[in-house]
């Protein structure tokens, strides 16, 4: 299992999130978050508005993931956002005890 941590634009999020709908990845978590890239055109300390999405998904989905992360959010400009993916140990399903894999989706 690997954690998926995605920063993009915020107009960038219903489009990630229904393309990531459509290949039947539905579980995520999303915020916004402040901050910044190398970037030109940005005065140094200024934080940019973006959208954190965060979701665990199984080995085998994950460069799928990133494809579709990666189509649905790059425009080519400067401030793109970023990918990043951790590796998970285990996860549970509070509600029925389900470990690993079958407790993802």
């Amino acid at each position: 299992m690997k954690k998926v941590e995605a920063i993009i634009k915020g107009n960038d999020f219903e489009r990630v999130k229904n393309a990531l709908k459509q290949v039947g990845i539905v579980p995520l978590t999303a915020y916004p978050v402040q901050g910044r890239g190398v970037q030109g055109g940005v005065p140094p300390y200024d934080l940019l508005p973006k959208i954190k999405i965060e979701l665990v998904v199984k080995d085998e989905d994950l460069e799928n993931v990133i494809d579709v992360i990666i189509m649905s959010a790059r425009s080519g400009t400067p401030g793109d956002g970023k990918i990043f993916v951790l590796p998970v140990e285990d996860a549970i399903r509070i509600r029925t005890g389900e470990r690993g894999n079958e407790a993802l989706y």
